[in-house]
């Protein structure tokens, strides 16, 4: 199985090299045109060189972007009939992959991923007469344009921006400059090394509410290598947990319709009528397609309707740059209810074999066990070696008691 929980992605290895030059070949056949974009990692080159050569190779079109984020090929991709983002997101430098877009913006569904996969297996190449063409493009402009349009930041709010040496650094930085923000920039160079762990989590940003501290300013916005993910600091250099960001931009959106994940919190139930669905954007993004007004999870992945269906870091970071304009953000978190989400993760070569054992469907989607007070879920990352456990509770005792019994069920796999 090639599809993870957001489209194709392992270590680099040859494997990789021949899946993208396939890929290119099959979406060739069923998207004559297609936008190809590339985040900062040294093998990304490599990857969407040969993405190109399987479009060309098949009669396609190729309209080539360079290092732009995961939302800006989306955003683009209703000018053509598909697009490929080379990237592995959050993952460590040594991964790499590939994900896939339609016209809305939206993922490929699990039915179009089964399809490319089946598609895969004998690719199809033109002859010498019928071969495609390669164009360049600015696909930075219409994406940053229309977030400009889309949002009102009151003049001289100062922001710490940290795009991890992702793609970001192409948008975010000159986005928020050009909306009136005073940026102080950190890792916004593209350099091809991440000069922190890519995944926006806090223990990855303890240098952040300080320099949100020294320099003043109202909030903080950070991105993975994509830049599909965005996580915040408030004014008072607090970072901002998931759950409580989907809580803020839903009520400052006043969504009535949320779609989320299974490992949210229970807490957004209180403002907003709410959808779950397995973990991963791809699956939001679906779900979106049928209902809702707003949808993300807690990792960052932020999807709003009105731009496309694809998370968008540097819409999200905007936004929210927009309510620290306007709100006292400190102060809503504050006013918010809190249930205390304990997670864990560990490395499991066999991850997916033990958490099917266990039950579950899909080792992906993993397995959920809940009571009036409190859940866990237990499920195998769709992206890395790993089984993650998500415990919440109405109390922190019954938390880590839903943590316990999610360590003992693993406990129980490895065993059967």
């Amino acid at each position: 199985m090639l599809f993870g929980s957001s489209g194709i992605r392992r270590k680099f290895d040859q494997t990789l090299v021949d899946t993208a030059l396939k890929v290119g070949s099959v979406l060739a056949a069923h998207s004559s045109d297609c936008i190809i974009g590339m985040d900062t990692r040294t093998t990304s080159p490599l990857l969407a060189h040969l993405v190109v050569a399987g479009i060309m190779g098949n009669g396609g079109t190729a309209h080539v972007a360079g290092i732009v984020p995961t939302p800006t090929v989306a955003f683009n991709t209703r000018t053509a009939k598909a697009g490929c983002m080379i990237t592995a997101s959050h993952n460590p430098e040594e991964y790499n992959g590939l994900k896939l877009f339609n016209p809305d913006g939206s993922s490929f569904t699990l039915a179009q991923q089964a399809e490319m996969e089946t598609l895969l297996q004998t690719p199809h190449w033109a002859d010498w007469q019928h071969q495609g063409t390669l164009q360049t493009f600015d696909a930075i402009t219409p994406h940053k344009n229309t977030i400009l349009d889309m949002i009102d930041i009151k003049p001289d709010l100062s922001v710490v921006v940290d795009c991890g040496n992702g793609a970001g650094c192409t948008l975010t930085p000159s986005l928020l400059a050009d909306a009136g923000a005073k940026t102080t920039c950190i890792n916004c160079d593209t350099s091809g090394h991440f000069a922190r762990p890519s995944e926006p989590l806090k223990e990855h940003l303890v240098y952040i509410g300080e320099m949100v501290k020294k320099t003043q300013s109202a909030c903080a916005v950070v991105h993975d290598g994509d830049a599909d993910r965005m996580m915040a600091f408030d004014n008072c250099g607090r970072y901002i947990d998931g759950d409580h960001l989907l809580m803020l931009f839903t009520h400052y959106l006043d969504a009535k319709k949320v779609v989320t994940t299974i490992d949210a919190s229970m807490i957004i139930e209180g403002i907003a009528e709410v959808r779950r669905t397995p973990v991963g954007d791809s699956y939001v993004s679906e779900e979106l397609l049928k209902w809702g007004d707003f949808g993300g999870e807690p990792s960052g992945a932020w999807i709003f309707p009105k731009i496309s269906l694809c998370p968008d870091g540097p819409y999200a970071a905007a936004l929210f740059c927009e309510i620290a304009s306007e709100w006292d953000v400190a102060s809503e978190l504050d006013a918010m209810p809190t249930y205390p989400v304990l997670r864990e993760s560990f490395v499991y070569e066999n991850a997916r074999e033990i958490v099917s054992s266990l039950g579950a469907s899909s080792p992906t989607d993993g397995i959920r066990v809940a009571d009036e007070n409190g859940w866990y879920l237990i499920r195998a990352s769709g992206t890395e070696p790993k089984i993650r456990i998500t415990a919440e509770g109405k109390t922190l005792v019954k938390a880590k008691e839903m943590l316990s019994m999610g360590r003992n069920r693993i406990q129980q796999g490895k065993t059967a």
